[in-house]
């Protein structure tokens, strides 16, 4: 991350473009001092972002909220920065980001953890007490002298199952989470990501193209959209399914419907493609 450490004049655009609020905009001028030394003391977020992206923009605003959130009293647990790749290109190669967003969190001038694409609020929370969690007391600053509040270990457990990719596991301690309390808001929500992750991960790479070849299969339409959202496509896969919903009738339609409704509940429903979405099904069915 030592590319920028002396920092050149930055453009006029890349000064005046702003930041979400409780974010600090990097230019090559701040990047030392904002990122790699400002990472000592608390855990850094940065967001590689462009204003040209809805998803991009939707991710700022989720991120922003968490950051006004979790430092809203006492020393900042974590910091949020915004990289626009559209005026400081050479930032965003530092990272060796190849699309938008991304997302990489740096502690003691280091890259520590990193995801693509957009997020659920509830997998955002996740990971940020994560890398708050897993930096706490290694760090130069920042923090709260109080004791955080402890977490249920049954949680920590699926939490960690989940990030390790083991679903049977997560699956099975997020619903004992669900049996001792059926108003969990994140056992829900996480269960019904493995559902999703269970399916989709088990889907052949080609199936988009299986389901084109055969565009009256339902089966192969599920199995299309299913690949879309996993590799980000989130508005071609609700657009595969609404248009599945005006050339079926019946139980087809129905089942149809009902699938687009679980997929629009992975995402923030003021996701502006969930948001699309809703109101394209609408239309095709009214």
């Amino acid at each position: 991350m030592s590319g920028l450490k002396k920092p050149a004049q930055s453009g006029g655009a890349a000064a005046n473009t702003p930041a979400p609020p409780g974010a600090t905009e990097i230019t090559e001028a701040n990047f030392e001092d904002e990122v790699l030394v400002r990472s000592n003391q608390v855990p850094v977020v940065v967001l590689l972002w462009s204003p040209r992206s809805e998803a991009c923009i939707a991710l700022a605003d989720a991120l922003a909220a968490l950051a006004q959130a979790d430092n809203a009293a006492g020393a900042p647990r974590w910091a949020l920065a915004t990289v626009n790749v559209d005026v400081a290109p050479r930032v965003a190669q530092v990272f060796g980001v190849d699309a938008v967003p991304t997302v990489v969190a740096l502690a003691a001038g280091q890259p520590i953890t990193s995801f693509q694409g957009p997020q659920p609020p509830d997998q955002l929370r996740r990971w940020v007490d994560s890398l708050v969690s897993a930096t706490a007391g290694k760090l130069a600053g920042g923090g709260d002298t109080e004791q955080p509040e402890p977490v249920d270990p049954v949680l920590a457990q699926a939490r960690d199952q989940l990030d390790a990719g083991d679903f049977p596991a997560a699956r099975a301690s997020y619903q004992a989470l669900l049996d001792t309390d059926p108003n969990h808001v994140e056992a829900k929500g996480a269960l019904r990501q493995l559902t999703f992750l269970e399916r989709a991960t088990d889907r052949q790479p080609d199936a988009p193209a299986q389901a084109d070849a055969d565009p009256g299969n339902v089966e192969a339409a599920f199995a299309a959209a299913d690949v879309q959202i996993l590799n980000q496509d989130v508005t071609a896969a609700f657009d595969r399914l609404i248009a599945l919903v005006r050339r079926t009738a019946g139980d087809e339609r129905a089942a149809v419907r009902t699938r687009l409704v679980e997929l629009f509940e992975l995402f923030d429903p003021a996701d502006p493609e969930v948001v699309a979405g809703r109101r394209n099904l609408a239309n095709a069915l009214y």
